[in-house]
């Protein structure tokens, strides 16, 4: 993700492009700190979770946080993971704000029952990198907090500009949820410049009556949200289910003839999950909260009430550290324990095996797993109710043949089975993240394998990396992969779906049903030539393809760029593949040439003009179905 191009009247329209210095520099060895107080049971989740108690000064607080983030804002590919949890209170004020920034592998979240239980009186920020852009401002999150903005800049800035504003510039794996926001927010770090972003992903968040800035962001998805307005756009904005997103404009035209801003807004989210989250009772108990699934819905799950969902013990959970041996992890997990994984990296030689229905397993801090002997990751069985969130899988240098599988071989299923995956009680996955090279040699076969039906995809990204740590740890016969999320289950839903830079297909969708809401997607770097990414005759591979049996399908909101800086020359014959039968539809496609190198010749199906390094776009196809285009 090293992209520089966006559109001149997006910065234009964005707020003016001040001058600020570099953030955070990266700290010689990973902070440790201790928990603030009792439970005792937060003791159980490891050196690297934080908890902090309202009953501590904001300058003890403010101390940590900072020493945490300037570790962590440059540490894009480094082994230290952090969660920053908040327990029900609050936290700095107007005269004396908590404000901090958010870097690489750090988790922010309140430990309340619902977001309102923790105020932030500040605060909780991510700002451009050194270069000025938020391209890379990937893996960490925040969530279940009311952030009431207040306050100068973060992490002892003393430029004015980030005064009063929440920023959140960041691009993917970054994702806010379950925020309740007071004051202004901005998603694009106009401060420093030349500020392009390339998120993002917002669900069950509440702006109040505000408009958030979305500026340079690329492509942005808004899911069950509440909202004053939006303001801007690139190349894809997606909204679902949000009270207060803007009217349905892609592909049309303004009153003066120019483009009208690139919205694609469904009135509701046809089925949702929320994420399962960690909280603190009335007692002081450590409780996982695991949120009802949702069919059709509109708005946040707990501004009209408690959140629909079960509230599971702490002691039902094998509360996992880096060192356990996964025999020991799989032997709790066959015995009906959830599992919950405290940050770090897990280094694997076998898969972890989730085999029971209903099984809630949740990493702290960007918990990664790394498969090391040639191993899959993590699999589930092909029950119902599983739930798999707030994880990094990791590909190791020994190829992969996937680095997460659901569910058993779709093929070998027996129809009617009671134990299979079920429509009013769906597998999910929330917040779930997959690499392929740039910390280390990566290699897999497919990065996320979707075999049960009914499964819920929300907030995926699949990453072939284009950059590294190293040199030697990315290139075209390095970190090989072929496919960065292949469905095979029927009746799937993904709701914010990002896959980049695969050799093959970033997105391979063979089952029946699927749904789609929001696409982001760049085609592979580093092809070295047109022979060696080709197929079937064609040249290049869609970024997202159907798959020609397939006879339902709909997408919504989808974007395929081409950045070929290797061979500037290569081609790809469409951004997207689909049947050309009436069940499936394609709504608001949109492909783009980045930076003068590659051509994507149609926008789907040999439909829609091409992009090239002298027209780079954006080629836009509104509707697809069946032939028939608009």
């Amino acid at each position: 993700m090293r992209r520089t191009l966006t559109r001149a009247a997006a910065i234009a329209a964005s707020a003016a492009v001040a001058t600020a210095g570099a953030v955070g520099a990266a700290a010689a060895a990973p902070v440790h700190f201790g928990h603030a107080g009792p439970p005792a049971s937060a003791s159980l989740l490891g050196p690297n979770v934080v908890v902090f108690d309202p009953s501590m000064s904001t300058a003890e607080i403010q101390a940590k946080v900072d020493a945490i983030a300037n570790q962590q804002v440059t540490n894009q590919f480094g082994t230290q993971r952090y969660a920053l949890l908040f327990k029900p209170g609050t936290y700095g004020s107007v005269a004396d704000p908590l404000k901090f920034q958010v870097g690489f592998y750090t988790e922010v979240a309140g430990l309340g029952q619902n977001p309102d239980d923790v105020t932030i009186n500040g605060s909780v920020d991510v700002y451009n990198q050194s270069d000025g852009t938020a391209l890379d401002n990937f893996w960490r999150s925040v969530s279940n907090l009311h952030i009431a903005v207040t306050g100068s800049g973060g992490n002892g800035s003393t430029n004015g500009c980030y005064a009063n504003t929440e920023f959140w510039a960041v691009s993917q794996a970054a994702p806010m949820r379950r925020i309740d926001i007071t004051g202004n927010t901005t998603f694009m770090d106009y401060c420093t410049g030349p500020s392009f972003a390339s998120g993002g992903f917002v669900a069950d968040t509440s702006f109040g009556a505000a408009t958030p800035i979305n500026g340079s962001q690329q492509q942005f998805y808004v899911r069950n949200s509440s909202m004053g307005g939006w303001s801007n756009g690139v190349w894809n904005q997606v909204f679902s289910g949000d009270v207060g997103a803007p009217p349905q404009s892609f592909g049309t035209k303004n009153p003066d003839g120019t483009a009208a801003a690139p919205y694609t807004t469904l009135d509701t989210t046809p089925v949702s999950r929320e994420k399962p989250y960690l909280y603190v009772d009335a007692r002081g108990t450590y409780r996982v909260f695991v949120p009802s699934a949702q069919s059709n819905s509109k708005g946040t799950t707990w501004q009209g009430g408690q959140t629909p969902g079960r509230s599971l013990p702490l002691s039902s959970f094998y509360v996992a550290k880096p060192s356990d041996s996964i025999g020991k992890i799989n032997s709790a997990l066959a015995q009906g324990r959830n599992l919950l994984l405290t940050p770090g990296v897990y280094n694997t030689t076998r898969s972890i095996d989730v085999k029971r229905a209903n099984t809630v397993v949740l990493g702290l801090g960007l918990a990664t797993i790394e498969p090391d002997a040639g191993n899959i990751g993590m699999t589930t069985a092909d029950v119902p109710g599983i739930d798999v969130a707030g994880i990094i899988f990791d590909a190791g240098a020994k190829r992969s043949s996937a680095l997460l599988r659901v569910g058993t071989d779709h093929a070998g299923r027996g129809h009617g089975n009671p134990h299979a995956s079920s429509a009013a009680d769906p597998t999910a996955l929330q917040d779930v993240f997959f690499r392929v090279g740039g910390a280390h040699v990566g290699r897999v076969v497919d990065g996320l394998v979707v075999n049960s039906d009914h499964t819920i995809l929300d907030d995926i990204w699949s990453w072939r990396a284009d950059h590294g740590q190293n040199p030697g740890d990315v290139g075209w016969t390095v970190n090989t992969a072929d496919n960065g999320v292949v469905v095979n289950g029927d009746d799937v839903t993904a709701t914010g779906l990002f896959a980049e830079h695969y050799q093959k297909y970033n997105v391979l969708w063979n089952g029946e049903r699927g749904e789609t809401i929001f696409f982001q997607n760049e085609l592979p770097y580093d092809a070295p030539n047109q022979a060696a990414w080709s197929q079937n005759g064609e040249p290049g591979y869609p970024g997202y393809k159907v798959a020609n049996s397939v006879r339902t399908h709909a997408a919504y909101g989808l974007g395929s760029y081409i950045y070929t800086n290797v061979n500037p020359s290569l081609h790809a014959a469409n951004g997207f593949e689909v049947p050309n039968t009436a069940g499936v539809a394609m709504h608001d496609m949109v492909t783009i040439s980045l930076n003068k190198a590659g051509t994507i010749d149609h926008v789907v199906d040999g439909v829609g003009a091409p992009v090239t390094p002298t027209f780079q776009g954006p080629s836009d196809v509104t509707f697809y179905s069946n032939g028939t285009t608009y």
